[in-house]
């Protein structure tokens, strides 16, 4: 066989530390949290849990009621304007809250799903594309044999 292959592959450094095990994986929540100082965790965690809590339409229904409570004096004032201060500063405000923070999380979860689609495909073109090496790695191989085959024969009847 010939010494001296038609292609040498030289894999990616991505693809040599992903095959080797060591390469990232997909993105996690609890990695992009901070790791930093005792405050810093603490201020992360309460931010986290206040969300998580502000974030549920049972908070949203609680905030209805709350803002409820305020409509009688509004509406008693007589006034529009005191009416329509109450819609946009109290009942949206507190209600939207909420009912936007469950949204972004139905969606944060969507997009968690398709990030990890899309990461899980990589993997999979990722292991194909090493695969599509190996078989061309093959046929370099018959293919270096076959010439220097046709190299000998050529010799033989040039003799």
């Amino acid at each position: 066989m010939s010494d001296n292959p038609i292609y040498q592959y030289v894999p990616h450094r991505r693809t040599q530390r992903k095959l080797a095990g060591t390469g990232p994986g997909p993105v996690k929540v609890a990695e992009q949290l901070p790791s930093g100082t005792a405050a810093e965790r603490f201020n992360a965690w309460l931010a986290v849990k206040v969300t998580s809590g502000v974030g549920t339409m049972w908070c949203a229904y609680a905030f209805g009621a709350l803002a409820l409570v305020s409509l009688p004096s509004a509406i008693s004032s007589g006034s529009p304007f005191v009416l329509v201060s109450w819609i946009s500063q109290t009942f949206l405000q507190l209600v939207l809250l909420s009912v936007i923070i469950v949204g972004q999380n139905v969606l944060a979860a969507a997009a968690d799903k398709r990030s990890e689609a899309t990461f899980k495909d990589a993997d999979a073109v990722l292991h194909e594309a090493v695969k599509i090496q190996e078989h061309l790695q093959a046929q370099d191989a018959v293919l270096a044999d076959l010439v220097d085959r046709i190299a000998r024969v050529e010799s033989r009847s040039a003799s």
